[in-house]
């Protein structure tokens, strides 16, 4: 099926990244590691911009820009150089960012995720280094603020801003990009997701051939998705009533799902990029070849070798390879028990367990897994009772034997399911003789009686087949 995009939905999007894995700042040696501290004490006089202060670059921080830009399939810069990019604003002391401009250090890549109608390649325009700013924290909403405060232990820390071409075609795809390039920074380990502020993004969308609107600093991808969503059926009204779309900047309202107009858009030319004169321009594509080594395995690779490897199919390979612990969490079980029930026990059913309760995978030891599988394969317990033993090791705690044992999980025998089916027929004639009379359904009530009779201890299948034989062997009316 080919996705027709009938309002001609085009969205592209700026992602500024925190390189937060670094130790320290782009041009200073202040720690990274502010998150938890008092404000404005994670800064000295070159990241709150004091005259005189010189900037030192942070080799490291190139080297991980350079592993981005390589796992993104980009194109890395012969040379490259930083610029000023002048603008006035309270959370950049000095009065202009320190950024890369004409020669960013990576570009023309792509991003394949899944799209609306299958496989879509995603653009990548470019990859460049960047300071961030401080946080301003207003005193109640942007709109209606008494007072904003600043906190500048964010100043300085390592950015790296992706943007990408208007390629996405619906608030939907935009959210999968924004899944597949987490997922991409995080095996690079490059990027803590889980940080705040650590992926910030500006949304890019247009309708009907109009201009362009852009919505700033959305702080979750779930976030921009409605954002998106919100801005498509703004643009689509103001089409509607003859009016006409004018590029703008505004602010996403997350508590309220919309976006208010903050100011119209600068042009390239406001901002009066010169050359940075505190720092040299820097060759970095000999530094292509030992960074490219010291890429590990992708999740695309990932995926395709559990594929090949474990023999599992593309949906659950995918499920399992989209985060990276997750990734590891199975590989550590499928070495150990059948790769493919491995499988469908973690992508489909402690991942959905996780993911209600929204916690990560390390809530949840390799070896309990590795156990309750086994249980199920040996046929000593359910599928069912193998599910609520991992619901109680989450709620509660616990082993899987301790659980096993205090809820009496082990499977009953054959001679208790046989009296539970005689029972089940005797007590429900009605539903017998709705099942007879050619309702499937009924059988379903019958099985589900049956296992209420012994506690969800007898498996469904073994269940139903026996209630089957059973029936086949009543007198024909």
């Amino acid at each position: 099926m080919v996705y027709e995009n009938p309002d001609g939905v085009k969205i592209g999007l700026e992602i500024h990244v925190q390189l937060n894995k670094l130790n320290t700042k782009l041009f200073c040696g202040c720690s990274t590691d502010y998150h938890n501290a008092e404000p404005n004490t994670h800064v000295c006089p070159v990241c709150l911009g004091l005259p005189g202060s010189l900037p030192v670059l942070n080799r490291k921080a190139v080297e991980f820009a350079l592993k981005v830009g390589l796992a993104l399939n980009c194109d890395i810069v012969e040379q490259t150089q930083f610029h000023r990019k002048n603008y006035y604003y309270p959370d950049l002391p000095k009065g202009f960012q320190t950024t890369q401009y004409d020669f960013p250090i990576a570009g023309h890549g792509k991003v394949i995720i899944d799209g609306e109608d299958g496989e879509r390649i995603i653009r990548i325009t470019r990859a460049h280094m960047e300071e961030d700013p401080g946080k301003l924290m207003h005193m109640g909403s942007i709109e209606k603020s008494k007072g904003t405060l600043i906190n500048y232990n964010r100043s300085g820390m390592t950015l790296i801003e992706i943007v990408t071409e208007p390629d996405m075609r619906s608030p939907k795809e935009a959210r999968r990009f924004l899944d597949k390039l987490r997922s991409i920074l995080e095996y690079l380990d490059v990027f803590n997701g889980d940080l705040e502020g650590a992926m910030r993004v500006d949304a890019n969308v247009s309708v009907m051939g109009g201009d362009r609107v852009e919505v700033k600093n959305i702080s979750s991808h779930k976030g921009v998705e409605k954002a998106a969503l919100y801005e498509i059926m703004r643009q689509k009204n103001f089409i509607r009533r003859g009016d006409k779309v004018v590029m703008e900047t505004r602010h996403f309202d997350e508590a309220r799902g919309v976006t208010l107009s903050m100011r119209t858009k600068e042009e390239e030319h406001d901002y009066r990029y010169f050359p940075e004169p505190d720092l040299v321009p820097m060759r970095v594509a000999d530094w292509v070849p030992g960074v490219q080594k010291t890429l590990p395995e992708l999740p695309d690779a990932k995926r395709d070798r559990f594929m090949r490897e474990y023999r599992i199919a593309d949906m659950h390979a995918k499920a399992l390879t989209s985060d990276i612990k997750v990734a590891d969490f199975y590989e550590h079980v499928a070495l150990r028990v059948c790769p493919g029930a491995a499988a469908v026990w973690v992508a489909d059913i402690l991942k959905g367990e996780l993911n209600y309760r929204d916690i990560g995978v390390h809530a949840f030891k390799v070896e309990d897994m590795i156990e309750i599988i086994e249980l199920v394969i040996g046929n000593k317990i359910t599928e069912r009772s193998g599910v609520e033993i991992i619901r109680t090791i989450l709620d509660n705690g616990g082993t899987p034997t301790t659980i096993v044992k205090e809820k009496g999980l082990i499977k009953v025998e054959e001679d208790i399911i046989i009296k539970a089916v005689t029972e089940t027929l005797e007590e429900n004639p009605e539903a017998l003789q709705d099942y007879l009379d050619g309702k499937e359904k009924s059988l379903n009530f019958l099985v589900g009686q049956v296992m209420k009779k012994t506690a969800g201890r007898s498996d469904a299948k073994t269940t139903r087949k026996m209630l089957l034989e059973r029936i086949n062997k009543l007198p024909q009316k």
